[in-house]
C-alpha cells in the first residue's frame, strides 16, 4: 500500500533529480541570455519544492492535520509555481520588436496602466510576489489574532488558507493567460519565416501551459484533500511537474530556441519595414497586421509574384520569407502584408504552392518516386511531402495517383 511518506519522498527524490538535470544542462548550448536566466529560474523552483517535500516528510505535518500542512504549501508552492510560470515567459516573451508589439495588442485593454521593462510587464514580475506576501500576511493575521498557538486548526486560519488557495489560482490563471498571448505570437513570427511547418517546435511549450492550469486547479485539491484521492491527484502533479521540467531542459539545448530567434529577427525587421513606410506617410497602420495595400501596390505585388511563380522560384528548399521576398524582388514587409491581407501566412503559402506543383508532377510523370516528386518540388523529404499533402488535398500523394489512373 502507498503510504503518505513514500509519496513525500518519491517527491523529494524526483525534485532533487530535476534540480541536478538542470544545473548539469550544458551551458554552451545555452545561447540566449533569457534562456540562462529561465534555467536558474526553473532550477530555484525546483530545489524549492524538493527542500518543500523534505520539511512535509520530516516534521510530518500532515500527519497532524490539514491546516497545518497547508501553511507550508502555501509558503512554499506559491513562489515556486510562480518561478516557474517566469521562466517559461521569459522564453515566450520575446526580446524582438514586433512580438512584443504583437502581444500588446492583445494585452493592452487590460494592461494598459502598467509599464514594460525589458521583456516582462511589471505585473509579470510582481503578481506572484504580491500574491504570496497577502497570502502570508493573511495567515500570519490569522495565527496572531485567533488567541491559539500557532499551528492549531481554527476557523480563522481556514478561512486565511483557502483564501490563500484562491489567490494561487488566480496568479496561476494569469500566467497561463499571459503564456497564451506570447505563445500566439511567436507561432504568427514562425509562420511568417518558415517555409515548413514549425508547430512542433512550441509544442512542449502548449502542453506545459495546459499543465501549468491543470496545475492551478490539482494543487489546491492536492493540498486540502486526503485519503486514495489525495495520493491520485498528487501523483498527477508529480508527472505534470517531471514533464514541465523535462521538457523545457530539451528546448533549452535544443536548436529550437536559435531558429525561433531568426524568427523574431525578421518580424522585427518587417516591422522595422514598416515604420519606414509610416514616417514617410506611405500608410497610417500601426502594425504588420493592420497595414493595408492600396489596390495598385497589390496588383505590383501579383504581378511580381505570378512571375516568380512562373520560375518555379518556390521549389528552393529551405525558401526563408526573406529569399522569397528577395527572388520576387519586394520588400518583406510587401510580401508579409499581401499574404495577410488573403488570410495567408508565408508557411501555409509556400506549402500550398509545393501541393499544387506535386500534383502537375504526379499527374505528368506518373513514375516517379515520392522522393523525386519531393526534391522536384522543395519538400526536405518524402515524409514531408505525404504529410504536407495529405493535410491539404485529404489523401496520400500515392491515392491522389491511383486516383487519377482511374479516371
Amino acid at each position: 500500500m502507498i503510504t503518505l511518506q513514500m509519496m513525500q519522498f518519491t517527491a523529494v527524490v524526483l525534485m532533487l533529480l530535476l534540480t541536478v538535470k538542470l544545473l548539469f544542462l550544458r551551458e554552451r548550448r545555452i545561447k540566449s541570455r533569457q534562456a540562462r536566466q529561465a534555467r536558474r529560474l526553473m532550477t530555484t523552483g525546483t530545489a524549492l519544492l524538493s527542500l518543500h517535500f523534505a520539511i512535509q516528510l520530516k516534521t510530518g505535518l500532515r500527519l497532524m492535520g490539514i491546516t497545518q500542512s497547508v501553511m507550508l504549501n502555501l509558503a512554499m508552492l506559491i513562489p515556486a509555481s510562480y518561478l516557474f510560470a517566469r521562466a517559461i515567459l521569459l522564453l515566450t516573451s520575446s526580446s524582438s520588436v514586433a512580438t512584443r508589439q504583437n502581444e500588446q495588442v492583445l494585452l493592452r485593454s487590460l494592461l494598459r496602466p502598467l509599464q514594460r521593462r525589458g521583456n516582462l510587464s511589471l505585473a509579470d514580475r510582481w503578481t506572484g510576489p504580491a500574491v504570496w506576501t497577502v497570502t502570508m500576511a493573511m495567515l500570519a493575521v490569522a495565527a496572531l489574532t485567533d488567541g491559539q498557538p500557532l499551528l492549531s486548526d481554527t476557523l480563522e486560519l481556514r478561512l486565511a488558507e483557502r483564501t490563500g488557495a484562491v489567490l494561487y489560482m488566480l496568479m496561476q490563471g494569469y500566467y497561463t493567460w499571459r503564456h497564451s498571448v506570447s505563445l500566439v505570437a511567436m507561432h504568427r513570427a514562425l509562420h511568417d519565416y518558415y517555409d515548413r511547418d514549425t508547430d512542433g517546435m512550441l509544442r512542449w511549450m502548449q502542453y506545459s501551459i495546459v499543465g501549468l492550469m491543470l496545475l492551478a486547479l490539482m494543487v489546491p485539491v492536492a493540498i486540502f484533500s486526503s485519503g486514495p484521492g489525495m495520493l491520485a491527484v498528487a501523483f498527477a502533479v508529480y508527472f505534470l511537474m517531471f514533464y514541465l521540467v523535462d521538457s523545457f531542459c530539451f528546448y533549452l539545448t535544443s536548436p529550437a530556441p536559435e531558429r525561433m530567434q531568426a524568427a523574431e529577427q525578421n518580424a522585427a525587421e518587417v516591422e522595422e519595414e514598416l515604420k519606414s513606410l509610416n514616417n514617410e506617410k506611405q500608410t497610417d497602420a500601426g502594425t504588420a497586421d493592420a497595414a493595408v495595400l492600396s489596390p495598385e501596390v497589390m496588383s505590383e505585388v501579383e504581378q511580381a509574384v505570378e512571375a516568380w511563380k512562373a520560375r518555379g522560384g518556390y521549389c528552393q528548399t529551405g525558401l526563408l520569407q526573406p529569399l522569397a521576398a528577395q527572388a520576387i524582388g519586394i520588400s518583406r514587409y510587401r510580401l508579409t502584408t499581401w499574404l495577410h491581407q488573403q488570410g495567408l501566412k508565408y508557411t501555409e503559402w509556400i506549402a500550398q504552392l509545393r501541393v499544387e506543383e506535386a500534383k502537375r508532377i504526379i499527374a505528368a510523370h506518373p513514375d516517379w518516386s515520392n522522393d523525386a516528386v519531393a526534391q522536384h518540388c522543395g519538400f526536405t523529404d518524402r515524409t514531408v511531402l505525404q504529410r504536407t499533402f495529405k493535410r491539404i488535398e485529404g489523401i496520400t500523394p500515392q491515392k491522389y495517383l491511383e486516383n487519377l489512373a482511374s479516371n
